[in-house]
């Protein structure tokens, strides 16, 4: 078995809970499809933001709406704030144990973060 990283990243209209909660639901199940991999594998999730958003933690947003991510070691911190970035930006990196391969790993980006991968495509 292997740890993989899982990258992913959305962008929110606004800086409100209701907003970034629909953009970590929606993000976190996108990846989950893409992956399909067991909520028991993960090893550990580490959210980062943009200086923009400070309204909530996705980890909290999270634990509240998977049920399974109870024990999941997570983190949430600020992006590097570095001119001319994406704004309102939340990324993910989920760390998984698995026995897919390096390329086998779907990373997913979302609505305005579709631009920062668009090799993956």
């Amino acid at each position: 078995m292997y740890q993989r990283g899982i990258r992913g990243a959305i962008t929110v209209d606004a800086n409100t809970k209701d907003d970034v909660k629909s953009a970590v639901i929606e993000l976190l199940q996108e990846i989950k499809r893409k992956n399909n991999y067991e909520e028991k594998n993960i090893s550990h999730v580490i959210f980062t933001l943009t200086k923009d958003i400070d309204c909530v933690y996705p980890a909290k947003i999270a634990r509240e709406e998977f049920s399974s991510w109870k024990y999941v070691p997570m983190m949430c911190v600020n992006e590097m704030n570095i001119e001319n970035s994406l704004e309102k930006c939340l990324r993910v990196l989920i760390v998984v144990n698995t026995q897919s391969e390096q390329d086998e790993i779907k990373h997913v980006y979302l609505k305005g973060a579709m631009k920062l991968r668009e090799d993956l495509k």
